[in-house]
Order: C-alpha cells, then structure tokens, then sequence
C-alpha cells in the first residue's frame, strides 16, 4: 500500500490521547485505531478536518505517499 498514514507519528508528537482525539473528531476509538492502522478503505474530509483541527496540522502531515514496486501484471486481477 503505497499510501502511509502517519497519525500514531502526529498524535506521539503531539502526546495526544487517541481517546481525546476520536472524541474531539466524533469517532469511535475503534474506527480510529483502524485509520491509524491504515485499515481503512475510504475517510471522509470531514473527519480529516477535524483531526488537522485537533492536532493543528495539516492534511500532508497524515498522509505519505511511498513508491513501491509495480503491481504484478500476470497475477489475478481480483484476490
């Protein structure tokens, strides 16, 4: 997955509570632990938004884009 992200980085920074954070935003603990984790599949603006609120950053701060090798060509394309 060539997209990181770097929320536990920001909130160890920062020494914020992921608890503080995911009620400052209206998420649950859960749902952040899972976009901390990169398990997500989608977030909406808003919620970026509100973390970049919270945490006084900006969106680039959470997110790394990371070049990785090209998709295998000869695989299966659904797994």
């Amino acid at each position: 997955m060539p997209i990181r992200v770097r929320l536990a980085v920001m909130l160890a920074e920062r020494q914020v509570k992921s608890k503080d954070l995911a009620e400052y935003v209206g998420i649950t603990e859960a749902n952040l632990s899972l976009l901390k984790q990169g398990k997500v599949k989608g977030v909406r603006f808003e919620t970026i938004e509100r973390i970049c609120e919270f945490l006084k950053c900006q969106p680039g701060d959470l997110l790394r884009y990371e070049q990785g090798p090209p998709p295998d060509k000869e695989g299966p394309p659904f797994s």
